[in-house]
């Protein structure tokens, strides 16, 4: 009996390292609908985390709706999703949640007016209470097809910076090479946004991930553009700015491959960097977690964090004031949230 479950013992060890601690979220048991992608996260300053992801019957279906759950300080369980947006008439998309330094938690989401996600527009609410209660739903931007993926940072500048992207053509199998990745930013005193300029790169980019290295000096990677069968040369995008995010260089090829899948790049409070990515040229496995000590010139330390034959997409983190990271994503046909939990001491063990 040991012999034979033996090889189950090593595939969980591959998809679950002993140090990174992961638990499915919601599946298919959770009555949102079938599909549950992508997912996001963000710590509170009272140490609650809150959750959001689109769920519906698929991706382009017209019941799709943005829900949000908690999960407590201490809390074993997290509580059952709440629908937070929802569209009478449109199908709503990628949500991004995040808090404030000033305690207002935003939620930022995605509107299809047509067909593709080229017809988009960009949404928003507000809680003043910790995500409890909600803002009547506003709309962030009014250009067709901007979109919105992940949280935003707060600069030097005291500025917020929110990654959103411009996604052109009307191909559902196929992301345009003149697709860009682009910013808003917040200014808190002020209360006003204003758009950046655009990165631009050889098959275009997408959902840009940014970090501020040093005061005006921003670096994002992007998810490349170009079909979902992969490419030998599909890498991701890296892209830099020296003026807190208004203007940017171009995009080039990093030494990441990307098989059309959303990345995340973490700075963490030592400094250093974390990026978590798809190590895969075709496939959305396996998870991997790379380290930098040097602002992103160099990677030494990787890790896999979900391996096998699944797809695990849209991985969104942040790192909690005890130094630990949380991270989610999807898994199992999209149809299954995850929440990691490790250090970058774990990433670092053998």
């Amino acid at each position: 009996m040991l012999i034979r479950l033996l090889p189950l013992v090593l595939c969980f060890a591959w998809l679950a390292p002993a140090e990174i601690v992961t638990e499915k979220v919601f599946g298919p048991e959770v009555k949102t609908g079938p599909y549950k992608h992508p997912s996001t996260i963000t710590g509170l300053d009272n140490g609650d985390l809150l959750l959001a992801y689109y769920g519906g019957e698929g991706e382009y279906a017209n019941d799709t709706a943005v829900f949000v759950a908690r999960k407590k300080r201490g809390a074993k369980t997290w509580s059952a999703p709440r629908r937070v947006v929802q569209d009478p008439f449109r199908s709503v998309g990628n949500g991004a949640i995040w808090q404030a330094p000033d305690g207002v938690v935003w939620l930022f989401y995605v509107i299809r007016f047509g067909d593709t996600w080229s017809e988009s527009r960009i949404g928003v609410k507000i809680s003043r209470d910790r995500g409890e209660t909600w803002s009547d739903s506003s709309l962030l931007t009014l250009e067709r097809g901007w979109m919105v993926r992940g949280a935003p940072i707060v600069l030097s500048s005291g500025k917020y910076l929110l990654p959103i992207y411009h996604e052109t053509g009307e191909d559902r199998e196929r992301v345009a090479p003149d697709t860009t990745s682009l910013f808003m930013i917040y200014d808190p005193a002020a209360k006003t946004w204003t758009a950046s300029g655009r990165i631009r790169s050889r098959l275009g980019n997408l959902q840009p991930s940014p970090v501020e290295l040093a005061p005006g000096h921003v670096l994002a990677f992007c998810r490349r553009g170009g079909g979902y069968e992969g490419q030998d040369d599909g890498w991701m995008v890296r892209a830099e700015s020296r003026d807190g995010g208004m203007t940017w260089g171009p995009g080039e090829d990093s030494q990441f491959p990307n098989p059309n899948s959303a990345v995340e790049l973490l700075k963490l409070k030592n400094g250093h960097l974390v990026l978590i990515y798809n190590d895969s040229f075709k496939d959305r496995t396996p998870l991997v977690a790379a380290v930098s000590e040097d602002g992103g010139k160099t990677w030494p330390v990787k890790k896999v964090l979900a391996g096998g034959r699944n797809s695990y997409a849209y991985p969104s983190a942040f790192q909690d004031a005890d130094g630990v990271i949380h991270l989610v994503y999807t898994s199992d046909g999209r149809k299954q949230v995850n929440h990691a939990r490790f250090t970058e001491a774990d990433l670092r063990k053998r």
